[in-house]
């Protein structure tokens, strides 16, 4: 197995926020690098975060969840994929 291997990884995340926060909240993710709105309504909006890491994705939503207007910001669900650099399949779902 190669040891130059690069992992990514992908989280989905849905946030709660008060009613007159949500705007505020949009505005600020839409700001933020590696996070991407999918969805939004009724106080809820969806996001998608990416990055390197685990831990990556960790500090992006503790950001996310001390917004202002910010109720609650929860992972539901993360994927991980790793490329091995120099071989022709080039990702290996983990």
């Amino acid at each position: 197995m190669s040891e130059n291997r690069t992992r990514y990884h992908v989280s989905s995340a849905v946030i709660a926020t008060l009613p007159f926060g949500t705007e505020a909240v949009l505005s600020a993710l839409a700001a933020m690098e590696n996070v991407e709105v999918h969805g939004h309504a009724d106080g809820k909006i969806v996001v998608v975060i990416e990055g390197t890491s685990t831990g990556m994705l960790g500090e992006c939503l503790s950001r996310i969840s001390l917004l202002e207007g910010v109720i609650a910001a929860n992972m539901v669900f993360e994927h991980v994929e790793t490329e091995e650099m120099g071989d022709d399949r080039n990702t290996d779902a983990t």
